[in-house]
C-alpha cells in the first residue's frame, strides 16, 4: 500500500517597487533572516534557501526590477500555526504589506486551495499563491 504525502507551499509574488530595485539580493537574504530568525541554508547571488522549522523552509527569488518572490514550503499533512507565522514575517520584511493584510491572504488562499489545489489572492500590489502538493510514495 503507497503512502500519500502532501506538501504545502505559500508563495507571495512581488510587483518590485523602486525601493525594492535599489536593494540588493544580500539586504534582502539578511532582511527575511532577521524578521524570521530561520537559518541560511543555500546562498547565491539572487536566491535563497532558509531553514524555518521542522519540514518547513523559506526561499527568496532577488528578481531586481522584475518581480521578487518569497515562498514557504511544509512537507506534511497539517502546517503548525508557526509555519504561517515565518511565511507572514518574511513577506512583511520584503514588501512593508501589513502583517494582518498579509494574513488575511494567506488564509483565502489556503481555503481556496483546499477547494482547488490551487489558488491565488491579490493585496496590495502582491499576489498570495497557495497550493497544495501531493506525492506518491512507497510503504
Amino acid at each position: 500500500m503507497a503512502l500519500m504525502r502532501r506538501a504545502l507551499a505559500l508563495l507571495l509574488v512581488l510587483a518590485a517597487s523602486p525601493a525594492m530595485a535599489e536593494e540588493s539580493c544580500t539586504d534582502l537574504i539578511d532582511r527575511v533572516q532577521r524578521a524570521t530568525g530561520a537559518a541560511v541554508a543555500e546562498r547565491s547571488a539572487d536566491f535563497a534557501r532558509f531553514e524555518a522549522g521542522p519540514q518547513t523552509s523559506l526561499t527568496l527569488s532577488c528578481a531586481g526590477a522584475d518581480a521578487s518572490s518569497v515562498g514557504a514550503q511544509y512537507r506534511g499533512e497539517t502546517p503548525p500555526e508557526a509555519y504561517d507565522t515565518v511565511f507572514v514575517q518574511a513577506g512583511h520584511a520584503i514588501t512593508g504589506i501589513a502583517p494582518d493584510r498579509l494574513r488575511d491572504a494567506t488564509r483565502q488562499a489556503r481555503e481556496g486551495a483546499q477547494a482547488k489545489r490551487h489558488s491565488t489572492i491579490e493585496v496590495d500590489g502582491a499576489r498570495v499563491t497557495c497550493a497544495f502538493m501531493r506525492k506518491e510514495q512507497g510503504p
